[in-house]
């Protein structure tokens, strides 16, 4: 006996394709994964340099991050399947846009989680031509809440340092 339209379990639709999120404290090694790999991300520092003429330069984040979220959302559009994203994404709050557009178009969510101290961070942030202040690294420090399946995401794969892991 065939079932009604009513009484059907929905069927999952195969994702168009994922969004990549980094997460983690500056100098946790986000943009160096992403180069190692020859991925080219949509960049959170990248834009300040072609906004801003200054990857520092941290005055107009909503500016930035409204043109990130706009390349991304041009990305779905045009169905591409991978879409790597490398700002910090620390809070819940911050990840939300990224869950809900991944709804909206189809994509699936995933994390890359790096989890690494904040004292291992502030080494290679002491060895950058744009550090970020040891007062706002221990303020994002505070901030940092790891990425969690129940936010939306299908799969977060934990980057430590000398090592990668699924949990």
């Amino acid at each position: 006996m065939q079932k009604s339209p009513a009484t059907r379990a929905p069927q999952q639709k195969k994702p168009k394709g994922q969004i990549v999120l980094a997460v983690g404290l500056p100098g946790s090694g986000k943009s160096t994964y992403f180069a190692r790999r020859g991925i080219h991300p949509l960049s959170s520092d990248t834009l300040r340099l072609w906004l801003l003429d200054n990857a520092n330069n941290q005055l107009h984040q909503r500016w930035i991050f409204l043109a990130l979220r706009y390349l991304l959302r041009l990305r779905l559009l045009l169905g591409r399947p991978l879409n790597y994203v490398d700002a910090t994404n620390l809070t819940r709050k911050e990840r939300r846009f990224y869950i809900r557009m991944g709804e909206r178009y189809g994509y699936e969510l995933r994390a890359l989680f790096f989890d690494v101290p904040l004292d291992i961070c502030q080494v290679p942030n002491r060895r950058r031509n744009r550090q970020v202040p040891k007062e706002a690294m221990l303020r994002l420090a505070q901030r940092l809440c790891p990425p969690a399946l129940e936010e939306g995401f299908a799969k977060i794969t934990v980057v430590s340092p000398g090592k990668t892991r699924r949990p």
